[in-house]
């Protein structure tokens, strides 16, 4: 009995050191990849050095969209649900500690689906309820509700200075803008006519634009911020655009084509098309790296992530996240 003490030590010794690696080889990296996997509702956790998933949080039920607070530290997911199971909130993970911290309830506001973070509070749709709202993390309360009355009000980008908010109405043919008024109760909204189906919603790096690419007549409008208007309008051609992103330097323009299977790439100086690179599947989501050199796309029914080259214009990697990805974001810790 003496002598096996020494042994049962130095086995719990070992046992205690590979854990111990194990936790430091799932922390969470900066930057981190985050991908919602909406068919096993959950948020992974990616390193995008190795590709592979350190860690998975479940969240509400059919998430689509995510967001990461400006520190790196906090990410929140819609929990949409469409119109025949809409539902109603919003998670919001620890990307540090890898677990859900809470749900926001939204009450009536239904098929939370956009979501956008500027000085730290979160911006989303409520399709279900024709409306938009802000959730401030800092009291837990939401503090801003405003009806549109849009049909399927489905992305929302807001600028830095946040007095402009827009949002693409896929239902009503319109990107809304969103402005304060003279009182926080007083918003004053337009309504902009774009093609059929507009969904995708990106603002331009020095955000004096906002693309949108429409799904019903493969058309993309381009909307002068200041103006409030559609300054030109470019037939990108395709079938079902789902995605729209525009790489940090103001260069490319990338949109996700769901139904030709292809990431179409636009020039945004010229404003045409450069190139179209042939996806294996059907691509949704569409992430640009921080640094500009390589793009994820989502294909959510292949249950796999492609990686695109933006130098080449090439598809370069394949890596699997589980059941169904689709919404990314970046996490980089300040």
């Amino acid at each position: 009995m003496h002598l096996s003490r020494p042994r049962t030590s130095f086995l719990f010794l070992l046992a205690f050191l590979f854990k111990a690696g194990a936790a430091f080889a799932s922390a969470t990296p900066s930057p981190a990849l985050i991908v919602l996997n909406k068919q096993a509702d959950e948020l992974v956790i990616v390193d995008p050095q190795t590709n592979q998933v350190v860690g998975r949080v479940p969240v509400g039920p059919d998430p689509h969209e995510v967001v990461v607070s400006p520190d790196g530290k906090l990410a929140y997911t819609s929990s949409y649900g469409a119109e025949l199971d809409p539902h109603n909130t919003i998670s919001v993970v620890d990307l540090i500690a890898q677990k859900e911290l809470r749900r926001i309830d939204l009450g009536a506001l239904r098929a939370p689906h956009g979501l956008y973070v500027v000085a730290g509070k979160v911006y989303f749709t409520a399709e279900g309820s024709k409306a938009i709202g802000r959730y401030d993390p800092a009291t837990n309360q939401i503090d801003m509700i405003q009806g549109l009355g849009q049909i399927r009000t489905h992305m929302i980008v807001v600028t830095e200075d946040g007095k402009h908010i827009f949002t693409s109405n896929t239902g009503s043919n319109s990107v809304s803008v969103i402005e304060p008024g003279a009182t926080p109760l007083a918003w004053n909204i337009a309504h902009i006519p774009v093609g059929k189906a507009p969904e995708a919603l990106e603002l331009s790096p020095d955000g004096k634009e906002v693309w949108t690419a429409h799904a019903g007549d493969g058309g993309v409008s381009v909307i002068e911020v200041a103006s409030k208007k559609v300054v030109q309008t470019i037939d990108a051609r395709t079938k079902l655009s789902n995605r729209l992103k525009v790489t940090p330097d103001g260069k490319f323009v990338l949109i996700s084509d769901l139904t030709g299977g292809e990431l179409v790439v636009i020039d945004a100086h010229s404003r045409k098309v450069i190139k179209r690179v042939p996806m294996r599947g059907s691509p949704e989501e569409v992430l640009v790296a921080p640094d500009g050199s390589r793009a994820y796309v989502a294909l959510e029914n292949d249950n796999r992530i492609d990686v695109v080259d933006i130098k080449t214009l090439t598809v370069t990697g394949t890596f699997n996240t589980g059941r169904g990805p689709d919404g990314m974001a970046w996490a980089v810790r300040q």
